[in-house]
């Protein structure tokens, strides 16, 4: 989060009082937002949830892979249309 230090939790699925995945007015791209039973709220861009996403169905149908470990990089060369920051995963 910017502007925020790191910080550690695990969120269990009684914790989260709603989520929310929606493309807001005048915007192109999806927003996720997790608002938890403390008030905290968490919002997700497209991209941080497609990310996730494509971690966690590496880990859950490859046979032998048990981790993915997906690292910020900027990228100078990169496919047209794609932001220079990117989360790319660790060899």
């Amino acid at each position: 989060m910017r502007g925020c230090k790191g910080f550690g939790m695990i969120i269990h699925n009684e914790d989260i009082k709603e989520l929310t995945a929606e493309i807001p007015e005048g915007h192109k791209h999806l927003r996720t937002t997790v608002v938890l039973r403390d008030g905290t709220e968490i919002t997700f861009q497209e991209a941080a949830v497609a990310n996730m996403v494509r971690a966690y169905v590496t880990v859950k149908t490859h046979p032998t892979v048990t981790k993915v470990t997906l690292t910020g990089k900027k990228l100078d060369e990169r496919k047209p249309g794609y932001a220079e920051w990117q989360l790319v995963e660790e060899e």
